[in-house]
């Protein structure tokens, strides 16, 4: 009974302010404290406001209410713990499935009771919609920032002069974090937090700087290939690292598994890294410094590729092909089924393959191996032999090479070269 009194003040206070946050919607100075009231926290993945009112006897209760809100997602919070303060303020920025589950794992140790550190909100790339006439969805990070209850931002530009100011006057980050966020950081940006901003980088710097590392370093043939964690400046991916992993990889890894083991390699180096950060040890002046000699650029890739050319290419380099670009584009090769030339050509993605070790004399005609599970062969113009395990026909599903030859019905089947070149 004797709690009845502030319980009707809590009501009182949240009426007040759902009142007021009809009326105040348009203005951006209902962002500031109301009485009890901490800061109105709204989410872009589904436009919200919550309140958590503190109590005369300690405790706090939270309260929700919804209506839509600007073009772009916030969420204010504030923690109940009085030593909140004390802890450095994280920022993650990140856009993809391997950044989301970058954010989980930090933020499941941020809350472990000796954590020198606290999640205090999250950057994503804006929602979109994955059908035409579908409802826009939330980056997979900005899922799991709304799962988690995380203070969310999604600029259309990183460099938005609104954005920033709120980063600036409300987030007040002590450290940010990157993992393949997509956008570029403006020198405004990263001269906000005091310890800097980490990226997760799936490549041995400074080898394969860019947009596509993972892809690229799979291309080459790279093995050992690995992650680092570095300092972000202005020029891509060029700061000094803090931590840095290799792995070695079987000869068949691709892209689409290898992505997020990396990424799970990177984000653990990081935490681990996190503590010398915020104290101080681990700085831009003191992380080991680039070697520009040994740069090699991971540009972005052009759907274009994904062509294979057993003209020009060995075995080797189709196969790597299709390994680096096992996410997207993918690699195609176009077939002429049967031997009537007027039959139109068949793209086919060629989705999983392996080198064999023999050699054979040059011809665009593929044949399936002698042995049950043996794929596709195609003999390159250098007499090296890949074959193609799984393949996917236009218009078909992913299948294997016994079933793909079970559909020709008899018919031949050549590699054509010459098309789109």
């Amino acid at each position: 009974a004797a709690s009845t009194p502030n319980n009707l003040l809590a009501t009182i206070v949240v009426i007040s302010t759902m009142t007021a946050a009809i009326l105040l919607r348009p203005c951006h100075g209902f962002q500031q404290q109301l009485g009890a009231v901490s800061r109105v926290a709204r989410s872009g993945v589904s436009p919200s406001y919550s309140l958590r009112i503190r109590r005369a006897d300690g405790a706090s209760q939270l309260v929700a209410l919804q209506y839509n809100t600007r073009s772009f997602s916030r969420l204010y919070s504030s923690s109940s713990d009085d030593d909140s303060s004390e802890k450095a303020r994280i920022l993650f920025l990140g856009t993809p499935d391997v950044a989301a589950t970058s954010l989980k794992t930090i933020y499941e140790q941020s809350q472990s009771p000796d954590s020198q550190y606290e999640v205090v909100g999250v950057v994503t790339q804006p929602p979109k919609r994955r059908k035409r006439r579908g409802k826009e969805v939330p980056s997979p990070v900005g899922l799991v920032a709304e799962e988690l209850g995380i203070y969310t931002l999604c600029p259309e530009k990183a460099r938005d002069a609104e954005f920033l100011d709120e980063l600036e006057n409300e987030v007040r980050p002590d450290l940010c974090i990157t993992a393949a966020y997509g956008q570029y950081l403006p020198k405004r940006f990263l001269a906000l937090p005091k310890f800097g901003t980490l990226n997760i980088h799936p490549s041995l710097l400074p080898r394969w700087r860019g947009a596509s590392p993972v892809q690229r370093s799979l291309e080459a043939g790279d093995n050992p290939v690995g992650v680092s964690v570095l300092f972000t400046v202005s020029k891509m991916d060029a700061g000094p690292i803090v931590a840095q992993e290799s792995l070695e990889i079987d000869e068949n890894e691709q892209a689409t598994t290898l992505l997020p083991t990396l990424f799970d390699i990177g984000t653990k180096s990081l935490i681990d890294a996190l503590p010398k950060v915020i104290k101080g040890d681990i700085t831009m002046d003191t992380a080991t410094v680039q070697d520009e000699s040994l740069v090699a650029e991971a540009s972005m890739i052009d759907s274009a590729e994904g062509q294979l050319w057993p003209t020009k290419m060995s075995a080797q380099e189709c196969h790597n092909r299709v390994r680096g670009f096992s996410m997207w584009p993918g690699t195609f090769l176009y077939f002429q089924v049967g031997d009537d030339e007027s039959n139109d050509p068949v793209k086919v993605k060629v989705v999983e393959t392996r080198v064999l070790e023999e050699t054979a004399e040059p011809t665009n005609v593929i044949e399936i191996g002698p042995k049950k599970k043996d794929g596709l062969r195609l003999v390159c113009s250098d007499g090296s032999v890949l074959e193609m395990l799984k393949v996917q026909p236009a218009t078909r599903n992913v299948m294997d090479a016994k079933s793909f030859v079970n559909g020709l019905q008899g018919n031949s089947v050549r590699w054509l070269s010459g098309l789109d070149e």
